[in-house]
């Protein structure tokens, strides 16, 4: 599943990819094998797990694909107590997660602290069962598929509910879109599931498939509690409300409002007691957030990929600089609810006179970071499979974007400069979010691209926490967000959750039964590659609508006070979408 986040610094928007993003070398964990540190030296080649010194005066290294980078440490080695105080850029209204309303690659990161997560992946994104929460998962047939787990004797809800069979049979109900009023993200998976029943025991769950679905360990990573099954409470029962007694994680919401969220240890968890005593999250815009880390107000910060917020970071002491590959894709959304949006010559047009190699090179300025541009909204080029899935004719040219909007009968108006038809010029809104220099050079650079190709373009800058409201709302004509993968296997789950024609999280509005049917293949095939391929293919002809289209990946680049240890969820590749929160903590 993708999740949404801003695009750009301190901006998310989450899909199973949509959320808009420091200790010495050779600590505990650390690799420092072939690196450099020290003022002057130019030398390092290779990025240590627990990042590159602010000290270090050198091009910063490329990470490796599969590492994490989180300065890991044994619990042993991380003090018992203290605070880790964030930045997050928005406090998502609806707590519920599972909800198109609630997701967002900020509700993500609280959901992994306090509610439940049945999976582990390391860094390179291979699966095992969480033992907090599952004691054994096996496949119990195989024709029909059926599943098995047997959940751990200890796990139970926080209002002293055991977590059994009773959780599961609830998520799929409501997950599955078989019943109506629910909005769930995605129902990839679960509308292929025939039954979920009681085991041997209430503690075991038989999951029995209508059709099998792959991979099958993309179902079920977080549970519901029965009690909030309700539709009416599903949809607005979660408002304002994160419902702690409905969870069943190492940590509680102690304090939450629009401007912050405190979490305090569970007293209720039985897995390993939390080291810190307290996590801290206080909503900021980027300019603040970058301001309060340089002030010490916050110990670490997500997003530093953008070069005014990492030569702040460079520039202070004890701060490491945090690297890995990103696990999201910037995307640009076309409204097709939009009267000029309706007309697929004026969509394929705006991406032709798109220079994504120009926003690319706007969002990695002073980075030091190359990339070829994106060619998939779910597959990343680190992963096996990945293909540039855009049309061939989809490519930079104003010459060719005039001549798509000539041929679909539009005229220009020599006095304007901007093409017109039946007296209407083509006169589009691009929505951008906060005070970022990087977002508003990306702003202007569109408006600028399209004003070439004869496509007048209104600037709409909103407050950054109105990014839910607006993405979810569909008030919008055209945006630059990210999708932002909730787990490794998006070529099976991500796909219809973007493109889908019935999809809640299909924010262009168009699609086809054609796609919708494409679309569902991979999670049909147990062979991975295999799968890929059928992703990619159904991916080609999505975009080919002309309703969005993938602009970049770039790297994810966190800032943390020395010693922070097991934290980076952006730069843990996808052992980050499972961290563990109760090994987060100060090195001794």
């Amino acid at each position: 599943m993708t999740t949404i986040r801003k695009k750009g610094v301190g901006a998310v928007a989450a899909a199973a990819v949509l959320a808009l993003t420091l200790a010495a070398c050779g600590s505990g964990g650390g690799d420092d094998e072939g690196t450099a540190q020290g003022n002057g030296d130019t030398s390092m080649t290779t990025e240590p797990a627990d990042g590159v010194p602010s000290s270090y005066e050198g091009a910063l290294p490329k990470p490796e694909a599969g590492k994490a980078y989180n300065n890991p440490q044994d619990r042993e080695a991380v003090e018992d107590g203290g605070t880790l105080n964030l930045a997050i850029s928005e406090i998502t209204p609806n707590w519920n997660g599972f909800s198109v309303d609630g997701n967002t690659r900020y509700m993500s990161d609280f959901w992994k602290l306090y509610q439940t997560n049945l999976w582990d992946y390391d860094a390179a994104g291979n699966p095992t069962p969480n033992p907090d929460y599952l004691s054994k998962v096996e496949v119990t047939s195989e024709d029909p598929l059926v599943v098995t787990y047997d959940v751990n004797p200890k796990a139970t809800w926080n209002d002293g509910t055991p977590i059994d069979w009773t959780a599961f049979e609830a998520t799929w109900k409501a997950q599955s879109g078989k019943t109506k009023g629910y909005n769930p993200v995605s129902t990839t998976g679960y509308d292929q599931v025939k039954s979920v029943e009681k085991g041997k025991d209430d503690k075991q769950v038989v999951v029995t498939f209508d059709a099998p679905f792959f991979p099958y360990q993309f179902l079920f990573l977080n549970l519901m509690h029965p009690d909030s099954l309700d539709v009416k409470t599903y949809t607005k029962g979660w408002v304002n409300e994160p419902h702690n007694e409905w969870a069943a994680g190492p940590f509680i919401v102690d304090s939450q409002d629009e401007t912050q969220a405190t979490f305090v240890p569970n007293p209720k968890w039985w897995g390993e007691t939390p080291k810190l005593e307290k996590i801290s999250y206080k909503q900021m815009e980027p300019s603040a957030s970058i301001n309060a880390f340089q002030n010490g107000e916050i110990d670490a910060i997500e997003d530093i990929a953008a070069a005014d917020r990492l030569k702040v970071a460079r520039g202070m002491d004890d701060v490491q600089i945090l690297i890995n590959y990103a696990l999201s894709t910037g995307v640009f959304t076309l409204n097709t609810k939009a009267e000029a949006l309706q007309d697929i010559a004026v969509r394929k047009a705006v991406t032709q006179a798109t220079d994504v190699t120009k926003l690319a090179e706007i969002d990695f300025q002073g980075l030091g970071w190359e990339e070829d541009p994106a060619g998939s909204e779910v597959m990343s080029p680190i992963q096996d499979g990945y293909e540039n899935n855009m049309p061939a004719d989809a490519a930079f040219s104003v010459d060719n974007a005039k001549a798509t909007l000539e041929g679909a009968g539009y005229t220009l108006n020599e006095e304007s400069g901007y093409y017109e038809k039946d007296g209407k010029p083509v006169h589009l809104k691009y929505t951008f979010f906060g005070d970022s220099p990087t977002q508003t050079a990306m702003a202007n650079a569109v408006q600028a691209m399209l004003k070439a190709a004869g496509i007048e373009v209104e600037l709409d800058n909103q407050d950054p926490s109105k990014f839910s409201d607006t993405v979810l709302g569909g008030k919008y004509e055209m945006l630059i967000m990210a999708w932002s993968s909730s787990d490794p296997y998006g070529y099976s789950t991500s796909g219809c959750q973007l493109y889908c024609s019935d999809s809640d999280s299909n924010f262009t509005y168009i699609g086809s039964k054609e796609i919708d049917e494409l679309m569902k293949k991979p999670g049909t095939i147990e062979e991975i590659p295999d799968a890929i391929a059928a992703f990619n293919e159904a991916e080609k002809k999505a975009l080919e609508q002309y309703g969005t289209f993938p602009i970049d990946f770039g790297p994810a680049m966190s800032g943390v006070k020395k010693g922070l240890a097991n934290w980076g969820p952006f730069t843990s590749g996808f052992q980050g979408l499972n961290p563990h929160p109760e090994n987060w903590g100060w090195q001794k």
